[in-house]
């Protein structure tokens, strides 16, 4: 008898069989909008860009910072913009080393769809904090993440954690 026992992703299947939407979901984020499904896990805004989770995690607290202005390619983003993703990154990694005490990170971005990018005409760089024993191998077995906690719950508590800060 197996001691395995199924884990369960749910939420991936709206991502896999789900209507693709033509609008990009990150363009125009500037200006907070209480109707928009992406507002409850926005974790900050900053000038030139934003932190937001990934609907669609690697793993639990995987966030990415994205541009406000809808650009592809890196080569393209102006020196502010550069800075203030790259400061966004850095204070999104402190923010979950703080909230969730994961004990390394992913941090990069996929340029491209042949990359991997899911959004590839709209710049942004993903922060995805790792455990020891986490969930890296099952992607690569069964196409599966666990994630422990709903996305607006851990949303909430970066956000505390961010303001902290």
């Amino acid at each position: 008898m197996s001691s395995q026992r199924p884990l369960w992703a749910p939420w991936r299947i709206q991502f896999i069989k789900g209507e693709k939407e033509q609008r990009c979901f990150l363009c125009d984020k500037r200006v907070p909008d209480e109707e928009s499904p992406e507002e409850s896990i926005i974790i900050h805004r900053g000038k030139t860009c934003f932190v937001i989770m990934n609907r669609f995690p690697y793993n639990s607290g995987h966030l990415m910072v994205a541009t406000y202005r809808h650009i592809g390619d890196i080569s393209d983003i102006s020196v502010e913009e550069r800075h203030e993703l790259m400061d966004l990154c850095i204070d999104a990694k402190n923010t979950l080393q703080n909230a969730m005490g994961p004990e390394a990170f992913n941090v990069g971005f996929n340029l491209g769809s042949a990359a991997g990018a899911g959004v590839a005409d709209h710049l942004h760089m993903h922060i995805v904090p790792r455990w020891a024993g986490d969930t890296n191998f099952m992607p690569v077995i069964s196409d599966t993440r666990c994630v422990p906690e709903a996305i607006e719950d851990t949303a909430e508590l970066l956000r505390r954690h961010w303001q902290k800060m």
